[in-house]
Formats: structure tokens, sequence, C-alpha cells
């Protein structure tokens, strides 16, 4: 089981930049493919980004490419989005998650067993 904790949201105009961590606890880190999801008022829980165990891979949604940027660094136990170029439809709860060891990268949050209990990103226009 991995703890995971986000830091970093908050208020930023449109056009701004943030930068999203997600320090982690356990042993299992290093083998586990992280991912960031996003939930708005009304919406359902959606995909953003997720990295491989190794960081070599890395998935991310449509409405995200080339602004968002996951990363990770196994030796602080961290995640990492950076987010660029926000939009006030980025705006929403972020999470971090952490998939069973040994697994690949998922689009599905089903596929996620441990989750962070998010940080709140709001873009203003």
């Amino acid at each position: 089981q991995v703890q995971l904790v986000e830091a970093g949201g908050g208020l930023v105009q449109a056009g701004g930049s943030l930068r999203l961590s997600c320090a982690a606890s356990g042993r299992t880190f290093s083998s586990c493919a992280l991912g960031w999801f996003r939930q708005a008022p009304g919406n359902e829980r959606e995909f953003v980004a997720a990295i491989s165990w190794g960081g070599g891979t890395t998935l991310y949604a449509d409405s995200v490419k080339g602004r968002f940027t996951i990363s990770r660094d196994n030796a602080k136990n961290t995640v990492y989005l950076q987010m660029n170029s926000l939009r006030p439809e980025d705006t929403a709860v972020y999470f971090c998650a952490a998939r069973p060891p040994r697994l690949r990268g998922s689009l599905r949050a089903d596929d996620y067993a441990d989750w962070g209990q998010g940080t709140q990103v709001t873009v203003s226009s």
C-alpha cells in the first residue's frame, strides 16, 4: 500500500502555471505506475496523466497534451504535474493515484489502488 499526499493547488489566472506534487510513503513507490486525475463539481473523475514506474512512459489526456507534464523522482518518492497555459476548464480537484506494483500506467481510475485526498486547482478567466 502507498499513502499519497498532494500539494501545490491554488488559484491562478488563465494562462498561468502551477506545479502539483504528490509525496508518497511506502516501500513499493518506485515499483508503482502513478496517475493524476481530476474531478470538477458535477462531473465524473477524469484521467489527466500517468507515468510508468520507471518513468520512461507517459500518457496524457488529449485535453492537457502539450500543456501538462508528469514526472517522478523515485529518490524523493514524489510525482509531479507541471501545468502550463491553464484554462478555466482545468478547474477541479486534482488527485494522484498509484497502481499496484509492477503494472503499467492506465487511463482507468478503477485500475488504481491508492489515492490521495486531492488538491483544489482554480483557474480564473
